[in-house]
């Protein structure tokens, strides 16, 4: 079995931007997800929805990174929160259908909530700035 039940902790997190890690840290657990659903329950349609939601979060934050305006880093990061939404639909999906055991979907499900706080707290200071500047 692949072992995708890691927390975030494994990066040290050094930066000024957890978020990046964090992000990271999620895209490197879904992948190993994705492949243990691939091989272990021959599972290819949920599983690469979980990929691909999973994965984009941390692309669209480096996206955002080099944003042209601030409603376009706010954008990009709303569209992250999105992303980190849907991914908690399929993780529920997944356990509801017994492809993820429980310690697996509550783990994988706490990161994912721990990512969208971030981001909407990433979203509203953004806004915030915008409207006091």
């Amino acid at each position: 079995m692949v072992n995708f039940n890691f927390n975030f902790n494994f990066l040290v997190m050094k930066r000024d931007k957890p978020i990046k890690d964090k992000s990271f840290a999620f895209a490197i657990r879904i992948v190993n997800a994705y492949k243990f659903l691939n091989t272990e329950h021959k599972e290819f349609v949920m599983s690469k929805q979980l990929l691909r939601s999973g994965t984009a979060i941390g692309a669209l934050y480096r996206e955002a990174e080099q944003a042209e305006s601030k409603a376009d880093f706010i954008h990009k990061m709303a569209i992250a929160q999105k992303e980190c939404n849907e991914i908690i639909y399929w993780l529920e999906l997944l356990s509801a259908t017994d492809y993820l055991d429980k310690l697996a979907f509550e783990s994988l499900h706490s990161d994912a909530k721990e990512l969208i706080k971030l981001i909407t707290s990433i979203i509203k200071s953004s806004k915030k700035l915008t409207i006091d500047n």
